[in-house]
């Protein structure tokens, strides 16, 4: 059927590119387009655009029997996944997991924002009936409350119904602070109280998180609250490039305040830095790492509950102690006499008592020999009366060169157990032996490094062949 005159040209293109792109702007343009050619030329064109739409249904159809002339009010969402808003549910899923694996904090800790409106947008549309709302209303009318079924507490519930990340409703919560705490052993030997003063984000109680007074705060007018601008840039005849992009005008916030409605306590941030200190109760025989958790001390954000404080014990190194589980080790130096006849020596434990380590004479304590002493060592926690072992590693001091006279000497040497039997000097044979002297020595550096090549690593497997004729 001929037309003739603008609109129907503009009519004709639009159906065109309607039944090509299928996009629901363009959808949304022609009918603008037809009820334009209406009201202008009359009844003439009513049949050119009841026969278009006719068969722009019947192309549409042939993809989607059920929902291919379905109208939507707006696609934002749609476009946050990337899909038309004809697509099915397998569609919509399929895309979101691409989208959501993407997008991840995990994988890109830059794009929060852009993960939570994919999981919103997937949220919506994956319900029949808030899509159904959403078609007919747009984001307003899901947010004037028409939707049904479960919402989703955060984006990451979305993601882990698909992927298995446990459950499904659980409580929004803000980001936990970790702060490291430097004790002594004795303290985690014995007990203590600390107290840690944090700096932490609060609501602002003034304008109770909103930013500014009531009333005041407003949707943004380029986005619509989604705090992402979807605009149209056209390649070519037919081909339509769809491009998102952060709001300019809310800086993806999705609101919009001015100047002076702001807050003059939070200027709008809707969030004070406030200092509190941390009373940290360390129990008897806690460990070096171990957290302390404070509930719902963390980061305050509005829409999420506030996450946790975790005090993290960093032990200090100890002069005289080590400690190893539940046992506590040390080094004791002894002298040659008091390894060989017996010593009596104090130890100074980290809750001011004194241990009176003995050895009896006959006891002999070689250099490197270990003992314990029982029920000495850490307290375990929350059984205070059980405590692990003291340990003691021994090292003996031997006296210095000619501490004793020669004919002392020799007295000593009676006492001692006797030595193996010397090789008399009439006896050795010279071609046999070779005198070698004893002297003071450091380990010999290697002066010259030279790389020697060995003849089996320098010819062939098989070394070298004779050639045979």
């Amino acid at each position: 059927m001929k037309e003739n005159g603008r609109p129907g040209r503009v009519i004709e293109m639009l159906i065109r590119l309607a039944a090509v792109d299928g996009n629901t702007l363009i959808k949304q343009l022609l009918v603008i387009a037809c009820r334009t050619s209406l009201r202008t030329v009359g009844g003439r064109n009513r049949s050119h655009c009841n026969q278009s739409s006719i068969t722009l249904h019947k192309k549409k159809m042939r993809n989607k029997p059920d929902e291919g002339a379905t109208m939507v009010k707006e696609t934002v969402f749609y476009d946050m996944l990337g899909v038309k808003p004809n697509a099915s549910p397998e569609e919509l899923k399929k895309a979101y997991r691409k989208l959501a694996l993407k997008y991840h904090p995990d994988k890109n800790p830059t794009e929060g924002e852009r993960f939570k409106q994919i999981s919103q947008a997937y949220e919506v549309l994956s319900d029949a009936k808030k899509r159904e709302v959403y078609d007919r209303g747009g984001e307003k009318a899901i947010k004037e409350g028409g939707n049904g079924g479960p919402s989703f507490g955060s984006p990451m519930d979305i993601f882990d119904m698909f992927f298995g990340g446990g459950h499904v409703h659980r409580e929004r919560r803000g980001k936990n602070v970790v702060h490291q705490l430097t004790v002594s052993l004795e303290e985690l030997y014995n007990g203590a109280t600390r107290k840690l003063a944090v700096q932490k984000n609060v609501i602002c109680e003034k304008c109770e998180g909103r930013g500014g007074r009531k009333g005041v705060i407003e949707v943004c007018p380029l986005c619509h609250g989604v705090g992402v601008q979807v605009r149209l840039h056209h390649l070519a005849p037919g081909m339509v490039q769809q491009i998102s992009t952060v709001c300019a005008g809310c800086q993806g916030q999705g609101q919009r305040l001015g100047h002076r409605d702001r807050c003059k306590t939070c200027a709008g941030r809707k969030i004070l830095r406030q200092k509190k200190i941390l009373e940290v109760h360390i129990d008897r025989g806690m460990k070096d790492g171990q957290k302390i958790v404070f509930h719902g001390e963390g980061d305050q954000e509005t829409g999420l509950e506030p996450g946790d404080i975790i005090i993290v014990l960093d032990q200090k190194a100890h002069p005289v102690f080590t400690r190893q589980g539940e046992d506590l080790i040390m080094n004791m130096e002894l002298q040659l006499v008091e390894s060989l006849c017996g010593f009596q020596k104090p130890i100074n434990t980290m809750d001011n008592r004194t241990l009176l380590i003995t050895s009896h004479p006959g006891e002999l304590i070689r250099p490197g020999d270990k003992k314990c002493v029982q029920n000495e060592g850490m307290p375990m926690r929350r059984r205070p009366f059980e405590k692990g072992k003291l340990i003691i590693l021994f090292s003996v001091v031997f006296p210095e060169e000619n501490f004793l006279p020669l004919n002392k000497i020799k007295e000593l040497e009676r006492y001692l157990p006797e030595k193996l039997a010397n090789i008399e000097p009439d006896s050795m044979d010279d071609d046999l032996y070779i005198y070698a002297d004893l002297e003071d020595c450091d380990l010999t550096h290697e002066r010259h490094h030279y790389h020697y090549i060995e003849e089996e690593d320098f010819y062939p497997s098989g070394g070298v062949q004779c050639q045979t004729s």
